[in-house]
């Protein structure tokens, strides 16, 4: 089993999750299609972190960061390989979007890649209500990027 709770990205073991996520996308899709923020930019944009563990193992984390008054994007979601599987992933999202709703957050989107990689997170979006949408804020059409929202 694991525990899940708000942390920051500036802990060590955090910190080298949201690097190895953030040089998988780099490596995955051109600079100009690539949307992943450094793991320091998380501070930056305000963004609540949340983070599995398993004892002093990070499996995963996500982020929310409200980008206009009731909207917010997540930000950073990703399951370290070796913890897939386990229902990580789907526990950040539920627990992100909880804290959205609690903090007066009335619609989440978020942007993720369209290449086949990305079939399971865009699954687990879709399970969880989120439907296509047009670009959002400040990004533009894409091909490669895929756009989601819902309504919470």
């Amino acid at each position: 089993m694991y525990t899940l709770g708000p942390d920051t990205p500036a802990s060590a073991d955090v910190q080298a999750l949201l690097l190895r996520h953030f040089e998988l996308m780099r490596a995955s899709s051109p600079e100009e299609s690539c949307h992943v923020l450094e793991p320091d930019m998380l501070l930056e944009r305000d963004a609540t972190l949340f983070v599995a563990r398993d004892g002093e193992t990070v499996l995963g984390v996500g982020a929310v960061a409200v980008i206009e008054p009731g909207h917010a994007e997540l930000k950073s979601m990703h399951t370290a390989a070796e913890a897939r599987g386990r229902g990580v992933g789907r526990a950040v999202l539920k627990a992100l979007l909880d804290h959205a709703r609690d903090t007066g957050v009335t619609r989440v989107s978020l942007e993720t890649g369209s290449a086949d990689m990305f079939a399971p997170a865009q699954a687990l979006y879709v399970a969880h209500g989120f439907r296509n949408c047009p670009p959002f804020g400040s990004y533009v059409l894409d091909p490669l990027s895929v756009f989601m929202t819902r309504l919470l």
